[in-house]
């Protein structure tokens, strides 16, 4: 091995290791081989394989993140916004799916057996939300009491298409058209209400 063992190191021989043997198979001692240390090495790094299963999950999320953030700060109306950020999301998630099975599934297994990763996943993904969500109230084109919390009502509404145990979902011809139909109804709600609407303010 030529220069010093860091966490970086490790990550990117555990994704190669990953990618060739995939997470079910793939143990400590073969990331240890592909950098010619001892696995006690690898421990003194990460303390479990589950350590390094969710380090690993967190790096590739952290490339999905990075495509969201211009979205974010762009000078765009913010519907327009939450809509491209939710599409963005869907997709490049989906993509990955399909161009990195082994990391993706090394990610879905992260979630499945402790739900540290998706959690702190999440809080990322609605801190971006109410960034948008706030900006629009800012700029009168929202009318939201707490961003917070509709930052969290539009994730849970759209899990089926950023929750990787909907994956199976995601190649279904009719997925995208389902999106649109609940995108309609989000916007509905997070367009600022028009007085003049039938039904709005008149207790109907």
């Amino acid at each position: 091995m030529t220069g010093a063992l860091t966490p970086e190191r490790i990550l990117d021989a555990a994704e190669e290791v990953l990618r060739r043997f995939g997470p079910a198979k793939t143990t400590v001692v073969d990331v240890a081989r592909t950098l010619e240390v001892s696995h006690g090495a690898v421990y003194r790094h990460f303390a479990s394989k589950a350590a390094l299963r969710e380090a690993v999950a967190e790096r590739w999320l952290l490339r999905l993140r990075e495509p969201l953030r211009p979205v974010v700060t762009e000078d765009a109306p913010a519907v327009s916004r939450i809509r491209r950020w939710l599409w963005q999301l869907f997709t490049s998630e989906r993509a990955l799916a399909g161009q990195d099975p082994e990391l993706f599934a090394t990610y879905h297994r992260a979630v499945v057996r402790s739900d540290k990763v998706q959690s702190e996943h999440l809080e990322i993904l609605a801190g971006m939300l109410v960034e948008i969500i706030a900006d629009g109230v800012r700029r009168g084109e929202l009318d939201v009491a707490c961003p917070a919390e509709t930052a969290w009502a539009v994730l849970s509404a759209t899990d089926r298409f950023h929750n990787p145990v909907h994956v199976a979902e995601w190649d279904d011809p009719g997925i995208e058209r389902r999106f649109e139909a609940l995108w309609t109804l989000l916007r509905w709600g997070l367009d600022k209400p028009d007085r003049d609407r039938v039904g709005v303010g008149d207790g109907s």
